[in-house]
């Protein structure tokens, strides 16, 4: 059993994040199994892992992250004016009409990329690929219920393994 939070170590986590400024949940575990990662990996933004660095199982961390350590600052080259017929086929298929403030996802050559769309008009769709958090500070409330040490094939496949985690 691993004492803290460290690098390489299977942490899982209650908690609950908040916009400093209004108090309003934006995400939480409550009510759902715990948040399971592997530390080290990448696998959450980045200020998050950082302040659980040397917390025991029980332990309990508030803390602030400004943008750069969360979801960074808003990206006004990530808002895009695209062409209303590349959105014909989900209208037409699906009878499915754009509104401002959809979701939807777009298939990059990277992999999926969720956008809102904040403009329509008869010719194009303007759409914001910025995270619904980019530019914003959270704050976050964490308590470290379960911690282990990560196997040697969990480090190399760079992801938990087995409840909790991926099963490949």
């Amino acid at each position: 059993m691993t004492e803290t939070v460290a690098e390489n170590t299977v942490a899982s986590v209650h908690y609950t994040g908040t916009l400093p400024d209004s108090g309003e949940v934006f995400d939480s575990s409550e009510g759902r199994d715990p948040l399971t990662f592997l530390v080290g990996h990448r696998q959450m933004i980045p200020g998050f892992e950082s302040n659980l660095m040397g917390a025991k199982v029980g332990e309990r961390r508030e803390f602030t992250l400004e943008p750069a350590d969360a979801y960074g600052e808003r990206d006004d080259e990530a808002v895009l004016q695209l062409p209303r017929e590349q959105f014909a086929q989900l209208e037409q298929a699906e009878g499915t009409s754009l509104e401002v403030g959809m979701q939807l996802v777009a298939q990059m050559p990277h992999g999926p990329a969720p956008f809102l769309i904040k403009e329509v008009t008869e010719e194009t769709v303007t759409a914001d690929f910025n995270h619904a958090l980019a530019g914003k500070s959270l704050t976050f409330s964490v308590e470290v219920v379960e911690l282990r040490a990560a196997s040697d094939e969990e480090i190399a496949h760079g992801h938990v393994h087995g409840p909790g985690g991926y099963d490949h």
